[in-house]
């Protein structure tokens, strides 16, 4: 029997809620939870409304079947739920190449001290570049550019686009693709890239 101290420390976790949560969001009812688990409908039940607090092996298979690990359960909601504000002061600007030659774009993170992130937002000032060739690279996921100030060429696979402040691309960044200033004025964009 649990005193009321260790309930309410173990309640405080909210296992149950996460539980439940990882279940609707794969579509999966009690009974295919339990036939993945070995545990009865019931049991299952009883641990998502807070009813039976699960040992540490029996929360490891349920953990095992969603592909989660026991931190899940017992990490501070609110460094999963993420609210992260960064201050124009507070960002730092780094050039495309850490070797500091023929830079064809200079970057700030814009929400670098978000933990756990879906997406990576950068505003991004691209340079005219002295050799007029602009660097193709490739990363998985989806790249989407905003134009902000001036115009900028981007190559995406063998196809070249011109885009004005206030256009915008979404494209598969897989593809090799590269960025070139084509105005003579300030150029600058909102890029926001997702990891494959």
């Amino acid at each position: 029997m649990l005193s009321e101290s260790l309930k309410k420390g173990i309640q405080s976790y909210a296992i149950g809620d996460k539980l439940r949560a990882l279940r609707l969001k794969k579509k999966m009812g009690l009974v295919e939870l339990g036939g993945h688990t070995g545990l009865s409908a019931a049991m299952l039940s009883k641990v998502e409304r807070g009813k039976l607090f699960p040992t540490l092996p029996t929360l490891l298979r349920i953990a095992m079947v969603f592909s989660v690990g026991l931190e899940y359960f017992f990490a501070d909601d609110s460094k999963r739920h993420v609210l992260a504000i960064v201050r124009r002061k507070e960002r730092k600007r780094f050039p495309e190449r850490p070797d500091g030659r023929d830079i064809s774009f200079y970057f700030e993170s814009l929400d670098f001290p978000a933990v756990d992130r879906k997406l990576d937002a950068y505003y991004a000032e691209f340079q005219p570049l002295p050799s007029g060739r602009a660097r193709r690279h490739h990363h998985g996921g989806v790249e989407f550019l905003s134009v902000l100030h001036g115009q900028l060429e981007m190559r995406v696979g063998n196809e070249d686009h011109v885009l004005d402040a206030g256009d915008s691309i979404y494209f598969d960044s897989s593809q090799p693709h590269s960025y070139r200033r084509v105005s003579k004025k300030r150029c600058s964009a909102i890029v926001v890239t997702t990891a494959g």
